[in-house]
């Protein structure tokens, strides 16, 4: 069955969310499934990390911080705006050339916009640089059709073990590829577990570059040893640990603020027991600017 979160305000559950849920252990073993997680699931940025690995294989040279704000779903902060732009400059273009939209930073902090401020823009910049170095066109480089997105299908079925179920279009105008849950498990425990191990690595050793500096997957990949963890909108997040425990976790109805939780559970399902944890496993509900409730899973 689904997992349920709870929306408690002042002891009254006001909300609830279901979820899906999948954990393997070292050796690859199922631990825990819950809901439909063999179908097919929109993992959305949550495929980044498979994304950036498929531009390595195809001569992207980047390393360190860049290479972990390839992968991210940054909050737009300085220092990410200005990694994405160093990114183009050294494929000697303007940011002009990106193709995702002009937005808004996820940091409130940040009162400016553009397409570098958008949080694909480091994966987008990427794209470009693979393009530069190959000689492929970069003005249609979020074409289905084009030689990048052709190599970066390739190596989403060969992490996934499956064949893409179906394939759209994702927020940043990108082309996003439906895969399992269970194949998304898979891709990242191959990420942790393969010789090439830049992408999980940058991941693990920036995690303020994946995603920001006060944001709850940087909070996790920080306190806990071995862990990479890729949040993906629509409810849909992603870790694998650098022994092999991996897992997905995918809220039915979309809902960002019930997935933590359910990807606290997924760790401890794991074996995870880090006091880290215990804060993300329940955020509080407030009102009047102080603590009235909590989102939590439901308890048996």
């Amino acid at each position: 069955m689904p997992l349920v979160v709870e929306v408690v305000r002042s002891g009254f559950v006001e909300s609830v969310h279901q979820a899906r849920m999948l954990t393997v252990d070292a050796a690859g073993i199922p631990v825990e499934a819950h809901g439909a997680v063999h179908v097919p699931a929109s993992p959305r940025s949550a495929m980044k990390p498979l994304q950036v690995l498929a531009m390595l294989r195809n001569g992207l040279d980047l390393e360190g911080e860049l290479l972990a704000l390839a992968c991210a779903s940054h909050s737009g902060e300085p220092f990410h705006v200005e990694g994405a732009r160093k990114i183009l400059a050294s494929a000697g273009l303007e940011e002009s050339a990106l193709l995702c939209p002009d937005d808004y930073p996820f940091d409130r902090a940040v009162a400016e916009h553009g397409r570098a401020y958008m949080n694909c823009s480091g994966k987008h910049a990427a794209m470009l640089a693979t393009c530069v170095l190959n000689g492929w066109p970069t003005g249609t480089y979020l074409d289905p059709a084009h030689p990048l997105q052709r190599a970066i299908r390739q190596t989403v079925e060969d992490l996934t073990g499956e064949r893409v179920a179906a394939s759209g279009v994702d927020g940043c105008g990108a082309p996003l590829f439906f895969v399992s849950m269970l194949g998304v498990t898979r891709a990242f425990r191959q990420l942790a577990m393969m010789e090439d191990r830049r992408v999980f690595d940058a991941m693990r050793t920036h995690p303020e570059w994946t995603s920001g500096t006060d944001r709850s997957e940087a909070e996790m990949m920080r306190a806990i040893p071995g862990l990479m963890v890729k949040v993906g909108a629509e409810g849909f997040e992603a870790f694998a640990f650098e022994d092999g425990r991996a897992g997905t976790v995918k809220v039915e109805d979309g809902s960002m603020r019930a997935r933590t939780p359910v990807t606290v559970a997924a760790l401890r399902s794991v074996g995870l027991d880090a006091p880290a944890l215990d804060a993300l496993a329940t955020p509080p509900l407030h009102g009047g600017g102080r603590p009235v409730g909590e989102i939590r899973l439901r308890r048996t």
